[in-house]
């Protein structure tokens, strides 16, 4: 008989706890609905200055980079810690992009290439990005490929770059662009652009959910130094798979906390919301479906905070896939669900401008598309499970 699978101990550490509670009341503060909705009308989408406290005083980019690297060396934990109450507040900065995307495709680059090179990359960056000077993004698509018509010839000891990336997160204004890109031969590279060289351009996108920016990002002939492909080959593949499955963690850790904030507001509102001379939160019928709401939450926290732990125990490329899939789907599912709950059980006023449901639901459904829908992720646990 197989020995019983070993119980992962979710209880916080001392320093875990401190690190929720102190983003917990930060963020209730500088990240509160009237300056979501002052962000998501400036010209770049954040609050600077809240972004120069976020990276340069409290040291939250550099919480998952190693100690080598210039940052704090802590667990993934600590930061779905940060994330959930990211997501929570909605807060509007390159924090998801830079650290979720940039940084750990340049960790995952240096993890999987047994190479000088990607280690240098890294190693140039990832300084930069934990503390706070510099501001990352990464094209990443759904995993399927359909998408990738980017090229890049070898040219003049380095590389010329053509193509266009979509819907890339703060692509706009991020200073670092890692960008994958086919070879001649079909192997795929990654490349790392910084700042807007000659050839390449940034354009704006219209999204649904305005309290993040993307941008598609087109380059004409742009030329590369060698230095510039952080990773080619199996590499590349294996760099750019963990890195979608990690920042698909990631996004699950901020969708669980955006659902906690539906259900949050729901209950304040139906405790005081009157009709027929008592509260809607006496009547049964509105019981349950709070109820519901909280079982969704807690099961996606459950699933997301699992499998951080197991990533920060170390999981092999098909696990980690796994886990994030199964993780994913949970907490998109769940954020969806807690959102149009809200939206419902505040009634007339749940899909005003004023009332912030509307905000949640939109980040919601822009989220449920990241990476992967719910239906790609279930088709990841399938085929792991089934072959």
């Amino acid at each position: 008989m197989n020995a019983s699978p070993e119980l992962i101990d979710f209880s916080l550490s001392e320093e875990q706890a401190m690190i929720r509670d102190v983003a917990h009341d930060f963020l209730a503060e500088h990240s509160d609905s009237a300056a979501v909705r002052a962000a998501m009308d400036s010209e770049i989408g954040f609050d600077s200055t809240l972004w120069t406290r976020i990276g340069q005083e409290l040291g939250w980019c550099g919480i998952a980079i190693a100690e080598a690297d210039g940052g704090l060396g802590l667990s993934r934990v600590a930061l779905a810690l940060l994330l959930e109450q990211m997501g929570r507040r909605l807060l509007c900065s390159p924090f998801f992009a830079t650290v979720c995307l940039g940084a750990t495709l340049l960790q995952e680059s240096a993890a999987v290439d047994s190479g000088a090179a990607a280690k240098a990359t890294a190693s140039s960056f990832l300084p930069r990005i934990a503390s706070g000077e510099l501001t990352a993004t990464l094209a990443l698509d759904d995993g399927t490929g359909a998408t990738l018509e980017a090229k890049a010839e070898p040219a003049d000891g380095g590389f010329r770059l053509s193509g266009e990336w979509r819907h890339v997160p703060d692509g706009a204004h991020a200073e670092l662009l890692l960008l994958p890109a086919r070879l001649p031969d079909g192997a795929l590279g990654l490349f790392a652009i910084e700042g807007t060289p000659a050839g390449l351009s940034r354009t704006s996108l219209r999204n649904l959910d305005l309290t993040r920016r993307v941008a598609a990002v087109s380059a004409t002939d742009v030329h590369v130094d060698g230095s510039a492909c952080v990773a080619q080959g199996d590499a590349a593949v294996r760099a750019l798979s963990r890195t979608r499955a990690l920042a698909g963690l990631a996004l699950a850790a901020e969708q669980v906390g955006g659902a906690q904030q539906c259900l949050d507001l729901t209950v304040a509102y139906v405790a005081e919301r009157k009709q027929f001379g008592r509260t809607i939160a006496s009547f049964q019928a509105v019981k349950h479906r709070c109820a519901e709401m909280m079982v969704r939450v807690e099961a996606a926290r459950s699933a997301v905070y699992g499998a951080f732990h197991a990533a920060a125990g170390g999981l092999d490329d098909e696990a980690l896939t796994l886990d994030a899939a199964c993780a994913r789907t949970f907490a998109s599912d769940a954020f969806v669900f807690c959102a149009r709950e809200a939206i419902q059980l505040h009634g007339g006023v749940g899909f005003t401008w004023e009332y912030d449901p509307h905000l949640y639901f939109k980040r919601a459904q822009a989220g449920s598309q990241w990476f992967g829908d719910a239906s790609l992720q279930r088709e990841h646990v399938a085929h792991a499970l089934l072959g």
